[in-house]
Parts: structure tokens; C-alpha cells; sequence
């Protein structure tokens, strides 16, 4: 198919109000076609004609593609897991278990790759927005040359609506000025409700967006949570849509934060998994591997992996480490079935309309494997894990009733997420074993593919998802779009596996590589070479070889006879192994891999783009939200000062300055009981002030915190000396011994005049702690960075030495 409208569908008289077109074109959009009607000197003498809508091919489907968060293979039921999920399941029986799907192994690449039909470098997104860096393969740039698939659907008739987690935005693009071009509504999508980053508080999400602008629905609001917020939002609107348009298909991404950390269930959720896990993580995995030879999810030769050497034994344990582990999978167990719940009414819904049998329902259970991001322990709060901090067992068993509340940014143990990503090895972050990398998915459409049931093995990837989408829809891959031509889709469509005589047919996909932070691996013809993990994703700032390239120890596996990659043949087939690392590396030079970055630290401190690079002032005059790390100021590892111009009425004020991050990190800048204060939230584990003993008196006043980084020191978390001054004077001084490394807002944001998502210190204000004066300026200066390029060589030396 080529051309504009030279294959156009026109459905309905021509020029009448309700004819309709299906462009059929590879040019995106397409030109009005020729007025059909007949212009004369007057109207009545005329004929009017309508130019015809744009429409869908004729019954085209609906589309509701479901992406789930950081769920092992082995989490959910319908793949063997002992946590039910009705809706996969659900939608497993109605079509066709996909058991040899794979990720990237990280969050953002697969969105990305997802969306586009195109390899995660391909699509700038090597990495997680917030690592990015100035290169073509790892710059968290979708780049226009491949548009997504939902703008793709949308120039051909659809409507369209994201709902959930976009971590695809550049991160110094998530602010609420824009620009939005990189956001879903410049991306192809009509409407968008969701979460900007990796992840928020499923209580009081602190980046929550409607469309491009910052909401806060749950202020004031008991009980609310966003997955059934989401889910109502999501219900919503598919029902207005075949209220309004009922003839128009649609395409809806719902992507869920489930089960990305914080674990946030409803208690009533939690109470229903209270000791369905007493045995520990090692019988876990081998009930799960259990069910998954029973229901067929697995090749009937495979075999558990042995339990790893560097996990503890569950017989091992002390008392309270049970206690609280038990707790933390608990937690997690709710979590995902909570999740699934609520897509379970979101696919209710579409049942309820009876569009059930013409939807395409994808659901994919994960976007990478379980994650190990909580450290061996778990942790209470997540932010510590970006700031390369750990709890003991100790300081965590105070908060074992409080966990998945709104108390907690929780994560479980790393053990657990071994066993849920049973049959396979590794974890998320590790692109080169398929704990990693494979996740379960199903997929039904009733009206089309008739093998209820049915078991799917081929070897198949996320690039795939878009031309399974044109294919089955009948919508050509377009070459241009809105001027600019596209590059080829890198997936291969699976349309071919739906029908039953075809279910064992061979894999058309043939190659695939896989790399994340130098992790990597190559699939050819039923054979996979990777390379031996080195820093594991719960010790990121282990030491890293130097030569990302050529430091890495090979493995290799003949997946038909070892699927689940434990018969290592690197040394067995030498030659085997050198044709397939030649391989990997044509392929990332194909697909802008190169340059491999195996550090983790240098990602998390990259300068980037945007409105606070390079700048040392910053100046706020009236109040304002929403503004997320990458455009607001970095105070971490310099001096800054923080001056506010403000006026106090006769009456006296209170309220929030200026604030970033919240109960689980940041700082803010704000008056209580009329007395200034500036708090410094150190992960919730010390909570240093500088408070003022007496109150402001009415008038104008101006009021300083100044923070004099010590001279000496290493990059991160230097210590120092802190000022808080009121008009010229002195009024509170402390010094501390360290600060944090890396972020004090991970998913909250920079907030001018009041605070949104939660409250820097409960005891002092809850949100949104609105200030009740005048507020003429804010003005933050930023000194000289810590974090030189050559401290970073030294402190990345020292930690060669120590590892």
C-alpha cells in the first residue's frame, strides 16, 4: 500500500455528513481529498459536499493493551504463581498464553520499544529517563522518525487514551510549562490520566497528571488509592466513549503501577495473604515451578535453577527476619492481586458494553522481571535505595503493621523476587538472563482468535506488539508522518501463532539482542549467549569493569535442550560463542547500543538538558506545583542559599515556602506557628531543623537558609554547616555530618507556596499547607558542585580498591 489516498476506503455516500474514509496510506496524515460536490456563483445553485472522516478499517477492533510493573514470570496464577489474578486469567482462557515473551529488563526501555515497534536504543531509551545521557541510543528522546503506534491508530480513525505510568517523558520535560511534545498528548494520544516517572505513592501521588496538567484528587479524600482511582477514570471513559462515538474504535494503554515499589494495597487486600507464605522463598519457588509443569507454561525438560549462594536459607532465619519478611511478600502478594482486580473492572466494562468479542485485549505481566531494587532485607522506603542506603531488620520491625500504608515506600526482600521469577534467573536489571527479561503475557480477541486456551511458545519480544497491532487491524505501517519519514517497524508480528494448526510453527523471530547498564545478551535460532552478571541490582555501586565492552565473562545456552539456562556451553563451543558475541555486536551497532555505560552512579549524576541546566539562580514570585527534579534546583553535594521576600498580615501567617520531595526525603522552607523553619528530611531517618524561637511579626521580612558544604570531603553527601537567618539575623545554626548522594524527590516534586503529595515532617503540617501571607519572592542560589569529573574518577578508583 502506498501513496495517499490512492487505496482510501470511502464508506457512505460521498459528501454526505456521515461518509466515513479509511486512509489505507503510508503518508500520515492525509490530504483533504477533492471537494465532491459543485460550487456555482450562489448557494443555491450549488451542491454541497462533506470531505469524509477519517475512520478505522470496517469492524476494526477495539484495543486495550495492559502493561503491568516489575511482575517475575512466576508471579501471577495464570504462569504458575500462587497469587491469583482472575483478569490474566481471564483473558489467558478466552485466548492464548504467550510463555517465551520478553522485555528489556527495565522499566522505561520497554515502554518505549512497546510503543514504537522498535528496539528500547532505538527509541533513545537505553535507560530510564532519569540516567539518560547526550547520546543517540540513551537520550530519553522518542525521536519523531518513529512515531508510536498510537499516533499511527489515531491518524487512522481511532480514539486514543493512555491511562497510568508514563516514564517516557525527558525528565527535565516533566514539569507543568511543557514543552509537551514528549508527552502522551504529543505522542498520539487524546487523553491521558497517570503518573510522570518511574514511580509514586499509590496514596498520595505527588506527579499525578491529567493530560498535562497536576492533580491531586486524593487531598482529603480517606481511603483513596490510585489503582482504583485509575481504573474508575479508565471505566469512565470507555463508557463515554461508546456513549458518544460508539462507531469509533479505540485504543487504551493501561499501565498500572502495580507492582512497582511502593507495595500500597488496601489493607482488606493485605489481611487475605496473612501466612500464605510461612514456608519461605525456597518452597515458594518450587510450589511455583510445580504448578507451571502441571499447566504446561514451561518446555516439559526444564529445570529448577539450584537456590543461589549469595541468598540466605529460609531454615537460616532468625524469628523476627521471618516476621518481617513474611510481611513485606504479604504486602506484595495484595498488591499484584489488588492490580489485577481493578483491570478485572476495567475489562468488566468493556464486557458490560459488549465489546468484549471485537477487543484485542493484550496483557502483558510485567515490564521486566521482579525487582531486587529492595535490597536483601526490603526496605521501608525506596528513595534510600537511590540514594544507596539500606535498613537493618531491626529498624524495619516497628513498621511491620504500618507496611504498604501510607507510612511506607516499601519493597520486599530480594530473595522473593528470585522465586517469583522461577524457572528463570536473575532479575530485573539484568538483560542478560531471562529473569530479567521474560514475562508472561495473554492475549484474546473472541471475534478472531478462536484457540481458547491455547499455549504459545515461540521465542517472541515487546517490538512486537506494534506490528501484531497494524497486521491484525489491517492498518499499513505508515513511511511518513506529519512530513517526517519513519524508520522501519524491528518487530515481527505474532498474528501468525493465533490460529491452532500454527501453534507449534517456528519462531519468526530469529534474533534479538538485549543490554541494560552492560548486562547483555543475543538470542539466535534457539541459542543464547550473555554475559555473567557483575553488579547486582542491589548493590549498584558495586565496583564495574572498566572495559564495558571486553571485561564481561560469557555464558552460553542451547535453549531447546536448557530453557532454563543452566548448562553453560561457552567453553564446550568456542566458535559458537564468538559468531554470536560478533552478532550482538552488528546488532548494537545497528540499533545504537554503542556506547555501552555499565556505571550506574555516572547515569544518576549525568548533567542533562532542560530549564535548570546550567543555571545558578532560580527566582519564584508566585506560587507554583509540580515541578519534578530534573527542572527545579539540585541543592545535593554544594553550598546553595534559599531567600524568601515575604509579607505577614496583622493576623500572622504559616504555611510552606518552598518545599522539594516529602515524608520519604526532601527539604522544605515554611513557617509554623508564625516561627520560621527549615526541615531536612534525610530518608525519614533523621529529620535535622533550623527553627527560629520566636514568631514573625506582621510586616515584611526576609528569610534565609544557608548551607555551607564542608571543603573537604568525597562527591556525594558531603557534610556541612547550615544558617537559618531573619532579616540579616541569626536566628538558628547546626552543622551535619553527611547530607544524601543522589535525590531528595524521587517522585515528589518542587513546590512554591504550599505542598503537595506529603508532608516533608508529619509532626509539623500535613498538606497542602497553603501559605497565608504574601509571598513576593523566592530566590535559591547554587554553588559549585561536589561531584567534579575528576572526584568522580577518584571516587570510582576507591571503589575498584574496595571491591
Amino acid at each position: 500500500m502506498t501513496g495517499t489516498a490512492a487505496h482510501a476506503q470511502l464508506r457512505g455516500s460521498p459528501g454526505a455528513p456521515n461518509a466515513v474514509e479509511f486512509p489505507n496510506s503510508r503518508v500520515l496524515p492525509t490530504p483533504t481529498p477533492p471537494f465532491s460536490g459543485a460550487i456555482m456563483p450562489t448557494a443555491k445553485d450549488s451542491v454541497a459536499a462533506w470531505p469524509p472522516a477519517v475512520a478505522a478499517p470496517e469492524g476494526a477492533p477495539n484495543v486495550l493493551l495492559i502493561l503491568t510493573d516489575d511482575v517475575g514470570f512466576g508471579a501471577p496464577s495464570t504462569f504458575g504463581g500462587i497469587i491469583p489474578t482472575p483478569a490474566l486469567d481471564k483473558i489467558a482462557a478466552a485466548g492464548l498464553r504467550y510463555t517465551a515473551f520478553h522485555t528489556t529488563a527495565l522499566c522505561s526501555p520497554t515502554r518505549a520499544a512497546m510503543l514504537t515497534g522498535r528496539n528500547h536504543h532505538s527509541a533513545g531509551t537505553g535507560n530510564i529517563s532519569e540516567m539518560s545521557s547526550g547520546f543517540p541510543g540513551y537520550n530519553s528522546i522518542i525521536p519523531p522518525e518513529k512515531a508510536t503506534v498510537a499516533k499511527t491508530l489515531r491518524l487512522n480513525g481511532y480514539s486514543t487514551a493512555w491511562f497510568g505510568k508514563n516514564h517516557n517523558i525527558p525528565a527535565w520535560e516533566a514539569n507543568p510549562v511543557g514543552p509537551f511534545d514528549n508527552w502522551p498528548v504529543g505522542m498520539g494520544f487524546d487523553y491521558f490520566f497517570g503518573f510522570v516517572g518511574g514511580d509514586t505513592s499509590q496514596w498520595q501521588p505527588g506527579n499525578l497528571f491529567r493530560n498535562t496538567t497536576p492533580i491531586h484528587p486524593y487531598v482529603g479524600q480517606k481511603d483513596w488509592n490510585l489503582g482504583t482511582a485509575m481504573a474508575d477514570d479508565a471505566i469512565s471513559h470507555i463508557r463515554t466513549l461508546a456513549a458518544v462515538t460508539p462507531n469509533r474504535p479505540w485504543f487504551i494503554h493501561y499501565a498500572p503501577g502495580g507492582t512497582h515499589a511502593p507495595h500500597q494495597p488496601p489493607k482488606d487486600w493485605i489481611e487475605k495473604f496473612t501466612g500464605k507464605f510461612d514456608a519461605g522463598w525456597e518452597s515458594l519457588a518450587h510450589q511455583i515451578f510445580g504448578n507451571q509443569k502441571k499447566l504446561g507454561v514451561i518446555p516439559a525438560n526444564a529445570q529448577l535453577p539450584p537456590w543461589p549462594d549469595f541468598l540466605k536459607r529460609w531454615d537460616s532465619l532468625s524469628t523476627d527476619e521471618k516476621r518481617l519478611f513474611t510481611r513485606q511478600v504479604e504486602v506484595y502478594a495484595a498488591y499484584l492481586a489488588y492490580t489485577d482486580h481493578e483491570i478485572g473492572r476495567v475489562i468488566q466494562a468493556v464486557e458490560d458494553l459488549g465489546q468484549f468479542d471485537n477487543t484485542l485485549i493484550i496483557y502483558i505481566s510485567g515490564d521486566n522481571g521482579s525487582s531486587a531494587e529492595g535490597s536483601m532485607n526490603g526496605t521501608p522506603n525506596e528513595v534510600a535505595y537511590f540514594n544507596l542506603q539500606s535498613f537493618t531488620v531491626e529498624q524495619q520491625l516497628p513498621l511491620i503493621e504500618a507496611w504498604g500504608s501510607d507510612r511506607t515506600y516499601n519493597h520486599m526482600a530480594v530473595p522473593w523476587t528470585f522465586a517469583f521469577n522461577t524457572p528463570y534467573r536473575w532479575t530485573k536489571q539484568v538483560a542478560s538472563h531471562f529473569g530479567g527479561t521474560r514475562n508472561g503475557m495473554a492475549m484474546s480477541w473472541p471475534k478472531r482468535i478462536t484457540d481458547s486456551g491455547g499455549i504459545r511458545m515461540q521465542f517472541h519480544h515487546v517490538i512486537d506488539i506494534v506490528p501484531t497491532l497494524l497486521e491484525s487491524i489491517g492498518i499499513p505501517h505508515p513511511t511518513m508522518v506529519n512530513g517526517i519519514a519513519q524508520t522501519p517497524v524491528e518487530g515481527t508480528s505474532v498474528v501468525y501463532t493465533w490460529d491452532k494448526p500454527n501453534a507449534d510453527a517456528p519462531s519468526h523471530r530469529k534474533t534479538q539482542y538485549f543490554e541494560i547498564f552492560g548486562n547483555r545478551a543475543i538470542y539466535h535460532d534457539g541459542w543464547v549467549a550473555c554475559t555473567t552478571p557483575i553488579a547486582t541490582p542491589w548493590n549498584p555501586d558495586a565496583p564495574v569493569p572498566d572495559d564495558a565492552i571486553n571485561g564481561y565473562n560469557w555464558e552460553l545456552y542451547n535453549l531447546a535442550q536448557d530453557p532454563t539456562e543452566l548448562n553453560d556451553l561457552a567453553k564446550e563451543e568456542p566458535e559458537r560463542l564468538r559468531v554470536m558475541q560478533e552478532l550482538w555486536l552488528v546488532e548494537a551497532t545497528r540499533y545504537q547500543v554503542l556506547p555501552v555505560n555499565n556505571s550506574v552512579i555516572t547515569g544518576m549524576i549525568t548533567p542533562r538538558p532542560g530549564p535548570a541546566a546550567g543555571r545558578k539562580q532560580f527566582i519564584y514570585t508566585a506560587p507554583v506545583s509540580g515541578i519534578q527534579a530534573n527542572s527545579a534546583p539540585n541543592i545535593l553535594n554544594r553550598s546553595y542559599l534559599i531567600a524568601a521576600d515575604i509579607e505577614v498580615p496583622q493576623d500572622g501567617a504559616n504555611g510552606m515556602l518552598i518545599t522539594q520531595g516529602g515524608r520519604f526525603a526532601g527539604w522544605g522552607l515554611y513557617l509554623r506557628e508564625g516561627k520560621p523553619v527549615f526541615t531536612m528530611n534525610l530518608l525519614g531517618i533523621e529529620r535535622p531543623k533550623w527553627e527560629a524561637a520566636d514568631a514573625l511579626p506582621p510586616g515584611r521580612h526576609n528569610i534565609v537558609f544557608e548551607w555551607q558544604m564542608d571543603a573537604s570531603g568525597g562527591p556525594f553527601s558531603r557534610g556541612g554547616s547550615g544558617t537559618l537567618s531573619v532579616d540579616g539575623k541569626e536566628v538558628a545554626r547546626r552543622s551535619l555530618p553527611r547530607t544524601l548522594p543522589f535525590t531528595f524527590a524521587w517522585d515528589e516534586t518542587l513546590d512554591v507556596g504550599l505542598d503537595t503529595g506529603t508532608p516533608v515532617d508529619d509532626s509539623d503540617y500535613q498538606v497542602p499547607f497553603h501559605f497565608t501571607g504574601k509571598l513576593n519572592r523566592i530566590t535559591v542560589d547554587l554553588g559549585t558542585s561536589s561531584v567534579t569529573p575528576e572526584a568522580l574518577r577518584d571516587f570510582q578508583s576507591q571503589a575498584q580498591k574496595r571491591g
